[in-house]
């Protein structure tokens, strides 16, 4: 379980900070991505001069109620109607002018007392998965600090010592300076066999205040946002503005992960929730598709095969509309929203089950991702390789925020 005080900061604050999406910008075409859209619409009449009011700090998108349509719809024109001093139908007409030549927003429409309703582009999806292959395994990551200061904190005991872990890396990947500390001395083989060090304190990867500029917060072996800092900030650290203490259930005596390995053992303590008992040893070793963890790690290590044969076929991937594929598309296009959401409710369990639901999504497009007999490669088979591309990297980027391996070969 997790304990802090009542006060959260929001998700989404600081994170409107960067430079905005625009028709120039590949994007991946999420809520959250929405949202910074929205805003900059909203920024921009402002400094036009159609809007006098305070930009605010978020636009809630989520999809249309009743009486909407397309596929996501914003009540922004409502919020602002009342300090603009015009009608909400007029305010969204406005903010709507500005919406409609973003690239992958098709239609923004106008219904009821002034919601607004957007329709994506169909060839929203190349837009997506050419933006994770540009971000790589930080596709989902913030771009700077967030402003936010947390300290974690956790028993000795090795369960909570993991999970302590594996939310300071997904917590730096949104941007926030993290500390950790541990009430007691963590048993030696808990570092050289899970690979966590909870005595020391880290910091996002980015320049912030109270740290090393291009410090890279947990750099070990194949990892890209860990809990292992190079050095540690030559001032003192800032007060936290959040304390979180980390106490999932711990592992049943006499189970011991410690005889899984590291990648295994991570999965087995990591995948519960919180508040379930882990299954110690459980199948995690296992090679079959009852295994979660072998399910994530195959169809990561099956993306790279495929993208190993088609360079021996003498084509490579090139984004594309893929037919058939909306709930994978889907499932990457929410990886941005799940790590943000993994850092909020300090559940790296969400992150996990996540990275199953693309894995199961992604496995039924690779057969068709190659041609078959004397078949010639075509764009419809160089846009499936670069959504497959896609899938590993988020599966392979998941992974490592999990302090696990994402092997090329099984």
């Amino acid at each position: 379980m997790v304990e802090g005080p009542v006060h959260i900061p929001d998700p989404l604050q600081n994170r409107f900070a960067y430079p905005p999406p625009s028709s120039h910008t590949l994007v991946p075409v999420t809520p959250v991505e929405l949202s910074r859209t929205v805003l900059h619409a909203v920024r921009r009449a402002v400094d036009e001069g159609e809007l006098s009011v305070t930009v605010p700090e978020r636009a809630v998108v989520t999809p249309p109620g009743p009486g909407g349509c397309g596929d996501y719809a914003t009540n922004i024109a409502l919020q602002l109607a009342g300090a603009a001093g015009q009608p909400p139908r007029r305010v969204a007409e406005i903010l709507r002018a500005r919406l409609a030549g973003e690239a992958f927003i098709g239609e923004v429409v106008v219904t009821g007392p002034g919601f607004l309703n957007f329709s994506l582009e169909r060839n929203a999806s190349p837009l997506l998965v050419e933006e994770i292959l540009r971000r790589g395994r930080r596709y989902g990551h913030a771009e700077g600090f967030s402003g936010t200061v947390v300290r974690l904190r956790c028993p000795a005991e090795v369960r909570a010592v993991v999970v302590t872990d594996a939310l300071a890396r997904v917590l730096r990947s949104q941007g926030d300076l993290v500390r950790v500390e541990c009430e007691g001395r963590p048993a030696p083989e808990w570092e050289i066999v899970l690979g966590v060090d909870s005595s020391r304190s880290g910091s996002h990867s980015g320049s912030h205040p109270g740290s090393h500029s291009g410090s890279h917060a947990g750099s070990h072996p194949g990892s890209h946002s860990g809990s292992h800092p190079q050095t540690r900030p030559s001032r003192p650290s800032p007060l936290p503005d959040l304390n979180v203490t980390v106490h999932p259930v711990p592992v049943p005596a006499p189970g011991d992960p410690l005889p899984l390995g590291r990648d295994a053992a991570r999965w087995a303590l990591l995948y519960p929730a919180a508040h379930d008992r882990p299954r110690i040893p459980g199948d995690h070793l296992a090679q079959r598709e009852t295994n979660p963890l072998f399910r994530v790690r195959y169809a990561h290590a099956r993306t790279r095969a495929l993208l190993r044969n088609a360079a021996d076929l003498g084509f490579h991937p090139e984004p594309g509309p893929v037919s058939d594929a909306e709930a994978l598309l889907a499932a990457l296009g929410d990886h941005p929203r799940i790590l943000t959401t993994t850092a909020t409710h300090r559940s790296p369990d969400r992150l996990a089950r996540h990275l199953v639901a693309v894995a199961d999504t992604t496995l039924p497009l690779l057969p068709a991702v190659l041609p078959l007999g004397e078949e010639k490669p075509s764009a419809a088979h160089r846009a499936r390789l670069a959504l497959a591309e896609a899938a590993g990297t988020v599966l392979a980027g998941g992974l490592s925020l999990l302090g696990i391996d994402a092997p090329d070969h099984l």
